[in-house]
């Protein structure tokens, strides 16, 4: 049986744009033989000359869509990339509209604001007949007009935002040690964020683990499992524009790196604040209200983090809070200072 990995919303978009003929070279694909989306789809499998890439379904190849719009009658139609111009008058009768939102999900708020902002063509009583269709393009890896012909079309104009649009939903990440007071303050801040009126979620590590991930064990791969899933749900909740706060220990940086980049390619940029709780393993041992790391220390716990197994300490942290000496409150409106600013920016 063939190895099988998943792939990213962007990697999938790679694959297609690769098996369109948009990219030249093969994309850099995570190890495995065959290939799935993140809703377990087969996308394609690895040959020894390339890949043999299977029908996927969100994407529709160019040469259908120039094969269809032939079909209709329209004849190398002028085709708008991105979102309309600001003065929509300029447009033609018949417009191509191509979306490039490689790398987002169907229901994401980049595909979501680009639709709506030709709805609002539509709705201004020009008469334009559209064709709206989301492309798997890259900038500045596919040029526009190539792009363009791709699909049958002649460039008209293109307004490409640089990155995905900001949705203004957050995610509140905060990771430490066992003990280092993460779901205190993380309890706190969300206490402060629901006086203030914010739609806020609380992702507990304890919570999660009972409802979320239950059946997971404590495995180093378990345990990037269960991060990765906190990851995703908080990355749900701020792609619609609430705030997720989680409290994980997420003792591995490139599981941190991955949530964050999952974050932000739903949310924006800025959607993800990192909170390093850096209380020293000595104060969190000297707190052990649960017994941990005693039984760590005895060998009854195997690779418990801190003492049998690493905690790599972030390098990334937007926000960093030594708990030792400090109360509760000055510890979460530190942490408030830094969500507030990232809303405003």
């Amino acid at each position: 049986m063939p190895a099988r990995s998943r792939l990213s919303d962007a990697q999938v978009a790679a694959v297609a744009r690769h098996h369109f003929g948009l990219s030249a070279p093969v994309p850099d694909l995570p190890a495995g033989d065959a290939f799935e989306d993140a809703q377990g789809v087969p996308v394609a499998v690895r040959e020894s000359d390339g890949l043999a890439v299977a029908e996927i379904p969100r994407w529709r190849s160019p040469a259908e869509v120039a094969r269809r719009l032939a079909e209709r009658g329209w004849s190398a139609p002028a085709a708008w990339v991105g979102r309309p111009p600001a003065d929509a008058t300029q447009l033609p009768a018949r417009v191509l509209a191509l979306l490039p939102v490689a790398g987002t999900p169907a229901d994401s708020a980049a595909v979501s604001a680009g639709a709506a902002a030709w709805a609002d063509v539509r709705a201004s009583g020009r008469e334009v007949e559209l064709v709206l269709v989301p492309v798997t393009a890259a900038h500045p890896e596919v040029a526009w007009a190539d792009l363009a012909a791709a699909y049958g079309g002649t460039l008209l104009g293109e307004r490409v935002d640089p990155e995905p649009a900001r949705t203004g939903g957050q995610v509140l990440f905060f990771t430490g040690l066992s003990g280092a007071g993460k779901s205190t303050i993380a309890g706190r801040v969300v206490e402060l964020l629901l006086e203030a009126g914010s739609a806020v979620t609380l992702l507990d590590g304890d919570e999660v683990r009972h409802h979320l991930s239950a059946g997971l064990g404590f495995s180093q791969q378990d345990r990037d499992t269960n991060v990765r899933r906190i990851g995703w749900v908080a990355a749900q909740i701020a792609k619609h524009g609430g705030i997720a706060v989680c409290a994980p220990i997420a003792p591995y940086a490139a599981v941190r790196a991955d949530v964050r980049r999952e974050v932000e390619a739903q949310a924006g940029r800025g959607s993800f604040v990192l909170v390093h709780v850096a209380t020293p393993l000595t104060e969190c041992e000297a707190r052990d209200r649960k017994g941990l790391y005693a039984k760590a220390r005895r060998g009854e716990i195997p690779a418990f983090t801190g003492i049998s197994d690493p905690y790599e300490a972030p390098t990334d942290a937007e926000v960093t809070v030594d708990t030792t000496g400090k109360d509760v409150e000055a510890c979460a409106r530190l942490v408030l200072d830094a969500v507030l600013a990232g809303r405003v920016q």
